[in-house]
């Protein structure tokens, strides 16, 4: 039998974790009011918000799980994932703002949410790098107690 042996999380990994909640929380809400309220209006902005919850809701339990191997993977697809979104449909809102008259959360590189969703996947993907989980290693053996 193994266990981890990983770091615990402090400082500024729980504070990435925090802000990656918070975005979570806020795209969740966001995706589901435009969704119920004013879907036909502009479905690929609303589809992208709600795609920008699951990456946000999947990077936060990736990141507080990272110090597994398959977690930190998780973590690493799901950041790399958001900073592609957040570089492409910002370019896009950018270049054709006619496919984004209704804002997402990654639109104009996320300018409704103060740049957050640019510059946190950078962040994050400066944790990661700079945090890997490290090899699993034996459990020590249970000593026999003679009575």
């Amino acid at each position: 039998m193994s266990t981890s042996a990983r770091p615990r999380m402090t400082g500024i990994g729980r504070v990435l974790v925090i802000v990656y909640a918070i975005m979570a929380l806020g795209a969740t809400g966001r995706s589901f009011v435009q969704i119920v309220e004013r879907f036909d209006e502009a479905p690929l902005a609303y589809t992208l918000s709600a795609l920008s919850a699951v990456v946000y809701i999947v990077a936060t339990l990736a990141l507080v799980f990272a110090g597994r191997r398959g977690w930190y993977v998780v973590a690493w697809v799901a950041i790399v994932f958001e900073l592609v979104g957040v570089l492409v449909i910002g370019t896009l809102s950018l270049v054709l703002p006619e496919l984004f008259a209704h804002p997402t959360v990654w639109s104009w590189f996320g300018m409704g949410y103060l740049f957050v969703p640019l510059v946190l996947p950078f962040l994050g993907l400066w944790w990661l790098a700079t945090h890997r989980p490290t090899a699993d290693t034996p459990a020590p053996a249970p000593t026999a107690v003679a009575s």
